[in-house]
């Protein structure tokens, strides 16, 4: 076979009057080949398909389409790391492409802007539903809280059981601390523990919650929130919940709330911030260590905003508060005690006095049950045979001792006939 520059040859020498073995003589091609292509004319040679060459990741194809269609959202980095505990010697690029081709394409793109650094951070919830091991079978829904800070995307984030007022108050505290500093701003989406709404006088005018602008106001920030309807104003926040689901949540097993967050701090500790991000191209904790010198320094006060509430006391002498049981002293006489809650601490008062201070449980239905609270006053009950009078006492108290004759008496007043109308007793 000739390739075409050797048949476009082969036609112009034959125009030019040369014979087929002068022909063959200056092309070195056989007389036969010559004469062939002569015959046949300008035609373009076709070839047949090359034989696919073998790939590295085709011994891994199985598993990463397995897992692509148990989790479509899987992350490349995700996968990568997988596949290499698989023994894959490839890189990132290969399995990219891999994706692109299982995976449809996108038909939108967003508009990027940026902060500078300590300008501003981004707060929101997302909804996940989760099996725990310890309780199997049974589907739980946590919300996750995450924090980004806008200019180097170092991302906080924690799981939480309550979408409530202090979980918000608490995630705060916890991030601030984490950072080593507050940013100046904070972009919130329309989430109801932040924003209420806008005033019927003024819509343009945001409505905040007032614990919120206490926390805002001890630490310094200024709250915002975004534009009605307009989500992706606050992407540098969206995008990493999509990110965590995908790369950290999918495919995973959890003991509990616990060992979740356990294994969230490791892989924000071990992946998250120490990727290059795909939008600044620099390593998220680097850029973060040159952001944390422009962040506003932490008060050296904590929080403590005090929600107040009333509730009854049950008949085990406890008090139910966000789905979880504090207890009151014995001798505790009110039925109803106000309950105050701080981010750390459920505050306990009777009359106006203050009868106990709990540490604030995280998650639904614990127990606490502080010392001394129970055991210096528990009813004494002595089983008894029969015929024997027994004694239902309280341990410490005195209880009067009187002659069977006169519970016999008081038996017998009670079992007369009630008197008629107009005769004495």
């Amino acid at each position: 076979m000739v390739n075409l520059g050797e048949m476009m040859r082969i036609l112009e020498l034959h125009r030019e009057g040369l014979t087929i073995s002068a022909i063959a003589e200056r092309t070195g091609k056989d007389r036969k080949t010559v004469r062939k292509y002569i015959r046949q004319g300008l035609v373009v040679p076709s070839y047949r398909p090359r034989a696919a060459r073998a790939r590295v990741i085709d011994p891994y194809l199985g598993y990463v389409r397995e897992r692509v269609t148990a989790f479509p959202e899987l992350t490349v980095s995700r996968l990568l790391r997988e596949i290499r505990e698989l023994g894959y010697p490839g890189e990132r690029t290969v399995l990219g492409d891999v994706l692109r081709e299982m995976r449809p394409r996108r038909t939108s793109f967003e508009l990027r802007f940026e902060t500078p650094p300590g300008r501003q951070a981004q707060v929101d919830f997302a909804y996940f539903e989760v099996e725990f091991d310890d309780a199997p079978g049974e589907r739980r829904i946590v919300w996750l809280f995450a924090l980004v800070l806008g200019h180097s995307r170092y991302l906080w984030a924690r799981y939480v059981l309550h979408q409530d007022l202090v979980s918000v108050l608490r995630c705060h505290m916890a991030a601030f601390e984490h950072l080593g500093g507050v940013p100046a701003e904070i972009l919130y989406d329309r989430m109801k523990t932040a924003v209420l709404g806008e005033a019927q006088d003024e819509p343009q005018h945001i409505v905040y919650n007032a614990k919120l602008l206490a926390l805002a106001k001890h630490y310094g920030f200024t709250p915002r929130a975004c534009r009605a309807y307009r989500a992706q104003t606050k992407g540098k926040v969206e995008r990493p919940y999509r990110y965590i689901r995908q790369d950290f949540f999918l495919g995973r097993r959890f003991r509990d709330l616990e060992d979740l967050n356990a294994q969230l701090t490791q892989w924000l500790a071990t992946v998250a911030n120490v990727r290059v991000h795909g939008t600044t191209q620099r390593v998220v904790a680097e850029h973060f260590a040159e952001e944390r010198a422009q962040l506003q320094r932490p008060p050296a006060l904590a929080f403590d905003a005090v929600i107040r509430l009333e509730r009854r006391i049950s008949h085990d002498g406890m008090v139910s508060v966000g789905q979880n049981f504090y207890s009151v002293p014995d001798g505790t006489r009110k039925r109803v005690v106000e309950v105050q809650m701080s981010p750390t601490q459920v505050r306990l008062y009777e009359s106006g006095a203050l009868i106990a201070v709990h540490p604030l449980l995280e998650g639904r239905y614990q127990r606490s049950l502080l010392p001394g609270h129970r055991g210096a006053h528990r009813a004494v009950v002595r089983h008894s045979t029969p015929g024997e009078v027994i004694t239902l006492t309280t341990a410490g108290q005195r209880v009067a001792c009187r002659p069977l004759a006169v519970y016999e008496a008081i038996g017998q007043r009670l079992a007369r006939p009630a008197p008629q109308v107009g005769e004495r007793r």
